[in-house]
């Protein structure tokens, strides 16, 4: 009998001290800015001369008013409400213009927010502290990115919004068994497909950084049978394994290879704020590289993928508005489970891997 365990609703916090997607910087040029919610910080993002990537909490630190509303020289970001000049890395303010001859203020002791901002995978990753640690000095984590397995490949990337807390956001991700209800296509299943599988996990510690990214592996193995995109790369004549990562905060890598070819995808889940959140997908590859077209018809195929899953988080969400109890179930519930001990182990920490060595899992999808 499956074991049935009753939810009061997925908890809220918010996984401070790493770094998440802000927003695609394809159309950000020099001396631009843009604004952007993360973790329900306001953001002014954008792009000094040098090409260098800024991200600062966008608020003035004098009266509050958002530095979005004045002006950027690309070099320095000025308040229009009192002429406040910042260098937007930094956030150091460089000039108040009401101060005279009198005063002793030094401006440049003075600091609007800014953090840690990088460009990768046509993204802006942010780096967001803890609340209370002031400016963040030192080593980072390293900056989360598509693996790529050759020199020469395409790329692409999806997004979508998402009406619900990262963590309806994040088991729905994970989630093995809507597959054949939710993704119903010709090009990729429908419930008449459905069939048992089962499937190998591990644990990810993550030791060499104390948990910080610890998640689980859907071990290397061969796809589903039942989807005709994995179908399509029989054509290379050996054998398809693919294998899947989650970790901490909200990140799903998978890489599918066949020989030499492969294709690889980091999905993350970013809050935007405590109860709404961001799917984007940023994939790579090198299968089918000279197919004419192949990055326009994977992206078509992929948005529409995409559609259904933010259609159906709308949907559920109108059922959460009401706080009505949840559960989870075995086998297929199970990551679920593990994200949220994993969760809670890195906010509290403290508490051991939900999977103390590798585990078998069934389920029918």
């Amino acid at each position: 009998m499956h074991e049935l365990v009753q939810v009061a609703g997925p908890p809220t916090e918010l996984i401070f001290g790493d770094w998440y997607p802000a927003m695609r910087v394809e159309g950000l040029r020099a001396g631009r800015t843009a604004t952007a919610m993360l973790l329900g910080v306001p953001l002014l993002v954008g792009r000094k001369n040098d090409g260098k990537l800024f991200a600062m909490r966008d608020l003035c630190p004098h009266r509050g008013i958002p530095l979005s509303a004045g002006w950027f020289d690309g070099e320095t970001v000025t308040c229009k409400y009192h002429g406040w000049r910042f260098e937007p890395c930094s956030g150091q303010c460089r000039e108040i213009p009401s101060l005279t001859s009198h005063e002793t203020l030094d401006p440049t002791k003075i600091f609007a927010g800014a953090f840690p901002c990088e460009e990768r995978d046509g993204y802006a990753w942010v780096y967001l502290p803890e609340a209370g640690t002031g400016r963040v000095v030192g080593d980072l984590p390293p900056l989360p990115e598509v693996p790529k397995y050759s020199a020469r490949f395409r790329t692409a990337h999806l997004t979508a919004e998402l009406p619900c807390n990262v963590d309806h956001g994040i088991i729905g991700l994970m989630d093995p068994a809507h597959g054949p209800f939710v993704h119903q296509a010709w090009w990729w299943r429908s419930r008449a497909s459905i069939h048992e599988k089962t499937k190998h996990f591990e644990p990810i510690e993550d030791c060499e950084n104390k948990g910080r990214n610890a998640g689980f592996r859907m071990s290397s193995h061969a796809p589903s049978a039942n989807s005709a995109p994995y179908k399509l790369l029989g054509v290379y004549g050996e054998p398809i394994t693919t294998q899947i990562d989650f970790v901490l905060p909200n990140r799903r890598y998978e890489t599918i290879r066949v020989g030499e070819k492969w294709f690889a995808s980091l999905t993350t889940v970013t809050p935007v704020t405590a109860s709404t959140c961001r799917i984007d997908v940023c994939a790579a590859w090198n299968v089918f590289y000279s197919v004419p077209f192949v990055t326009s018809i994977a992206t078509f195929f992929g948005a529409r993928f995409v559609r259904q899953d933010q259609q159906t988080m709308v949907e559920q969400a109108e059922g959460l508005r009401f706080n009505p109890g949840l559960m989870l179930i075995d086998d297929a519930d199970k990551p679920a489970k593990w994200y949220f001990a994993l969760k809670q182990a890195r906010l509290k920490g403290t508490g051991e891997h939900p999977l103390s060595g590798p585990v078998t899992l069934h389920w029918r999808s």
